[in-house]
């Protein structure tokens, strides 16, 4: 019905704007306009997409009303949570399965004000910074709503890192504070030395006094102290404000905090909720981790802005997750591209049928595994998307287009001011015309997504990185038109016909594995080290059937020998597990270009193949948790799938 009114709407307003025109007029500017558009195509478009078409820009508006609203009211995240408390306070706004622990939405407000008298008590005022370093559970959000409630941003620490990454991001948030579970203790006292005297420590979780670093407090047995009333209100924080900062792989070099204000928060949130028409029924299975923007924000957005139930599962378990959606009655779960493929290599039982999930949301399922994953597990709707947690140009595939990774008007592309341009693939740099302006692609043409910025909408703002720098390299001018800015997503997808886009590959000096971005450039430093300073270059290879592109370190090997063992323990120590190379090449010397540059174009495109590389290859192998060499038989195996990654 809604569809019909909109399309009917239009429809008059071109027959009322069409009625005031000259005959004449209306009849070449039809005429013109049925020519360039490749006439009888422009009709299949028009027919195929209107609906889709007429549905996202309602989405549009009504976030677009919302958020004037808000900036009105200078509303904050913390001031519309209010609202939904206000609503239904004894509604289940968390639960943690690791616990079974229930928060309804008031418990949730008492917990926060909790945290923001806790922390106002102590000194901590609006623009400080406290960083948490803490694996999901209730409590994770509880303490950056808290802090946001007086003004605090948090930065949110990725909780596999370790050593010089853990250091950088503490770092350079200028946090006061680090509030940590107690699981990561360790990590912590591996970097302690170099965080200064000054910084305070808060521990949560299971206490025990012998293993905590020295002037830790327990901040659990504090809050349970603090008054549950709401804190002092803010005079000085609106709805464009710094919420938290969410950390991103930098391209050249360490993670870059990416700034989060309060509108970037709602607008994220809301284009979901509205787009993929959720209900305050719904309930979401989040098992991603919140200190990113997936978990945090398009998830645990939907508790905190709309009043929907999210279940936190502190890590993702492929053996549980049908047993727990069963458990909790959920209807949306959350997945990144690897999830979808960790549930399918699972073996079959009766509870992947026997939840009431309706909808998927999430990014990177891969097209080749869509319809093995909606048909086994039946589930009606795959809510894939495509977005940053800084960019303005996110796109959403609403309609259940099979492989789309979201969409842009072929009819008015003008509403929503995105576009793929020409750019060398290889440098990523942008193709211009003769007046200096990039030039867009056409159906079928790969191109860098890019988003028109305009600083007073928040919906096109770019609010960039802590690090100044970083923030400029990631804007271009004169994209549209001269004297424009715009945000460069630094990733080529293609648009077809009908305008659905499609994620064809992640570019410059960052790759995904495991659902993570991997910083080439932090890799080889760390590699570099370990190995006496040696010549380093790190690469994304393509593995058959594997998401993503697999991790590979081509090292110069001046001495003929390398300690692999050690090598491998010392890589356990200082990377992740999704950020250690998965393959080895060790040869004498890696090419530089004459700025010094490592060429690793070709080495990429020779992948790990032993048939066409000489050098010596290795594979980490994870049963055996150590190097093997990669021999011909054992390539065959990768390459047919029977040997596991």
């Amino acid at each position: 019905m809604m569809w019909r009114l909109a399309t009917c709407t239009v429809l008059l307003f071109v027959q009322r704007l069409v009625a005031r025109m000259p005959w004449t007029l209306v009849a070449v500017t039809t005429c013109a306009f049925y020519l360039a558009s490749g006439g009888h195509k422009f009709v299949e478009i028009f027919l195929k997409t209107i609906r889709r078409d007429v549905h996202a820009a309602g989405v549009l508006l009504k976030v677009k009303l919302n958020v004037k609203r808000n900036l009105k009211l200078n509303n904050t995240v913390p001031k519309i949570f209010r609202e939904v408390v206000q609503r239904h306070p004894d509604k289940t706004a968390l639960i943690f399965e690791g616990t079974g622990a229930a928060w309804s939405f008031r418990d949730l407000d008492e917990y926060s004000n909790r945290v923001a008298n806790f922390f106002y008590e102590r000194g901590y005022r609006t623009g400080d910074v406290v960083a948490l370093f803490m694996e999901s559970r209730n409590e994770y959000v509880g303490l950056w709503l808290g802090l946001a409630k007086i003004g605090v941003e948090t930065a949110l620490i990725n909780f596999n890192l370790r050593l010089d990454a853990l250091t950088h991001c503490i770092t350079i948030s200028k946090a006061k504070a680090i509030v940590f579970g107690n699981e990561l203790n360790d990590a912590l006292k591996e970097i302690h030395q170099t965080l200064g005297k000054s910084m305070q420590l808060y521990s949560s979780g299971e206490w025990n006094f012998s293993e905590m670093l020295p002037g830790t407090t327990n901040l659990d047995r504090l809050l349970e102290a603090s008054p549950s009333d709401p804190p002092p209100p803010l005079q000085n924080r609106g709805f464009t404000d710094r919420l938290f900062y969410i950390y991103t792989s930098g391209t050249t070099g360490m993670p870059k905090a990416a700034i989060v204000v309060h509108s970037r928060y709602y607008r994220m949130a809301a284009l979901v909720y509205y787009g993929y028409r959720m209900c305050t029924d719904d309930i979401v299975y989040d098992c991603l981790p919140l200190y990113h923007s997936a978990g945090n924000i398009v998830g645990i957005g939907q508790c905190l802005l709309h009043g929907l139930t999210v279940v936190i599962r502190r890590k993702f378990s492929a053996s549980r997750f049908w047993d727990d959606c069963i458990k909790y009655r959920c209807t949306i779960v959350q997945y990144i591209g690897e999830i979808c493929r960790y549930l399918l290599s699972q073996p079959q039982r009766s509870a992947e049928r026997e939840h009431c999930v309706r909808m998927a949301l999430g990014n990177g399922l891969r097209p080749s595994i869509w319809e093995d994953f909606t048909s086994r597990f039946q589930i009606p709707q795959i809510a894939e998307f495509y977005g940053a947690t800084e960019c303005n140009c996110s796109l959403g595939n609403f309609d259940n287009k099979i492989g789309a990774c979201g969409f842009n008007s072929r009819i008015l592309p003008f509403v929503y001011p995105i576009r793929l341009v020409k750019v060398d693939e290889d440098t990523m740099e942008l193709i211009r015309d003769s007046n200096g302006v990039c030039i867009p692609c056409q159906p079928g043409e790969p191109g860098q997504l890019v988003g028109r910025i305009v600083q007073n909408d928040p919906l096109r703002r770019f609010d960039g990185y802590v690090n100044d720098s970083a923030t400029t390299k990631k804007i271009a001018h004169d994209v549209f038109k001269k004297g424009d800015m715009a945000y460069l997503s630094g990733d080529v997808l293609v648009m077809d016909d009908y305008g659905y886009m499609y994620f064809r590959d992640r570019t410059g000096d960052t790759f995904r594995w495991k659902g993570e971005n991997v910083s080439t450039t932090e890799v080889e430093g760390i590699l570099s080290r370990y190995l006496s300073m040696a010549d380093v270059v790190v690469y994304g290879v393509e593995v058959p059937g594997v998401e993503g592109r697999a991790g590979m370190a081509a090292i110069a090997d001046t001495s003929g020998w390398i300690d692999l063992e050690k090598f491998h323990t010392d890589l356990e120590m200082a990377l992740p597990p999704y950020a250690r190379p998965v393959f080895l090449r060790l040869l004498p010397v890696v090419n530089k270009t004459g700025t010094y540059k490592f060429q690793k174009t070709e080495m990429r495109k020779e992948g790990f193949d032993p048939r066409v590389i000489k050098d010596r290859l290795y594979l980490l192998d994870q049963r055996l948790q150590k190097y093997v060499p990669l021999e011909e038989e054992l390539f065959r195996k990768i390459q047919s799938g029977k040997m596991k990654l």
